[in-house]
């Protein structure tokens, strides 16, 4: 089972959020990635959101561009911690995304990383580090994440 769910507001998002599947593999972190628009499909966003939970997700790492509502969105319809990640897919190249992200009102929680390629990988690190609380095995892979780190 999943322990981490992966929004992509749209298919061509794919590509971008590579780093962070990567990441996650690298410290055997199971993930199920689905695309979602909450704009094109709210229904949808809502029924994942709903579901989460049930869906065995421990986090929700939420990446979007543009006016970024799918972090925001998803975290109204879960009790499960999202990560918002900004994507540089606009003329405004992330930023509109990344303040839509960091300004949701309170109540209503999403922790947001950088714009793009590194907040795309923080966002599976910080993921590691929320579940390494409670899987030995996951804070395990991310000590020698940061023993390699060191090294270099």
């Amino acid at each position: 089972m999943a322990q981490v769910g992966i929004a992509i507001g749209s298919k061509s998002d794919a590509e971008i959020i590579k780093p962070a599947l990567a990441m996650l593999e690298q410290l055997g972190i199971e993930y199920e990635v689905s695309v979602l628009s909450a704009h094109r499909n709210p229904e949808k966003v809502r029924q994942y959101g709903l579901k989460a939970e049930q869906q065995g997700y421990e986090i929700v790492i939420a990446a979007a561009g543009g006016a970024a509502h799918l972090p925001g969105v998803l975290a109204a319809w879960t009790t499960v911690p999202v990560i918002g990640v900004p994507l540089p897919t606009s003329d405004l190249k992330g930023v509109d995304a990344l303040l839509s992200i960091a300004q949701m009102p309170a109540g209503v929680p999403v922790a947001c990383v950088g714009i793009g390629t590194s907040g795309v990988k923080n966002a599976a690190l910080l993921a590691a580090q929320i579940l390494g609380m409670k899987h030995e095995a996951v804070r395990q892979a991310y000590r020698r994440y940061k023993a390699e780190l060191a090294e270099k």
